[in-house]
Parts: C-alpha cells; sequence; structure tokens
C-alpha cells in the first residue's frame, strides 16, 4: 500500500483528501503546515505528497526547497497544490506536477497515478 502525505492548512481539504484517497486505497497522512509536514516525513517516509503552496509557519515553497535540498527525501514525488496560478509561483520551486485548486477529482487520482508509476 502507497503511502500518501497531504500537507494543507485548510482542514476541509485535507479531510476531504484524505477520506477519497484511503477509500482509493492509499494510507493517508496529514499535517497541517510544511514544519509539520517534515515531522511526518521524519516519522513515515511518504511514496508521495500533495502540498498546499500558501500556508503559515512553514510555506510549500519552504517545504518543497528543504526536501530537494535532501538526498534521502529529493526522490519523493510532490504535487503542489494552490489557488494561485502556477505562473505565479517562484521559478525555483520545481514540484513533480502542480494542481490549481480548484481541481478536479478525476484530475487528481490521475496525476497521483502518473506519479506513483514506476516508483516502488
Amino acid at each position: 500500500m502507497k503511502t500518501l502525505l497531504v500537507v494543507d492548512d485548510e482542514v476541509g481539504i485535507t479531510d476531504a483528501l484524505h477520506d477519497l484517497l484511503s477509500e482509493e486505497g492509499f494510507a493517508v497522512l496529514t499535517a497541517r503546515n510544511g514544519k509539520d509536514g517534515l515531522k511526518r516525513i521524519d516519522e513515515k517516509r511518504p511514496d508521495l505528497i500533495l502540498l498546499d503552496y500558501m500556508m503559515p509557519v512553514m510555506d510549500g515553497r519552504e517545504l518543497l526547497l528543504a526536501l530537494q535540498a535532501d538526498a534521502a527525501y529529493r526522490d519523493i514525488p510532490v504535487i503542489m497544490m494552490s489557488a494561485m496560478p502556477r505562473s505565479s509561483i517562484p521559478a525555483d520551486c520545481k514540484p513533480a506536477a502542480f494542481l490549481r485548486k480548484p481541481f478536479e477529482i478525476d484530475r487528481l487520482l490521475a496525476e497521483v497515478s502518473r506519479q506513483l508509476t514506476g516508483r516502488g
């Protein structure tokens, strides 16, 4: 069973994604900000991370850059999620994929599947 980590400060989003992805057969962990996300990653390495861009404490860009700087974690695919267009996100922020909120559930599931294909 693949483990996914959802990092988002909006409780409604983390709850909805937790329920949806659990029903799809994934083990789902959640965190409310990047700092908590790093703790969760240290506790149980996920196969994929769904990461909100705008969050308090440590935002998605900071978490992504921290993961990319760490050889132990840089190969974990990250799907960045934001209400902002991709063009508004700094060039140094390079997730494996980007989903603009609100996104279609089918598009999310297709991207999760695409990112996990060939891994593990």
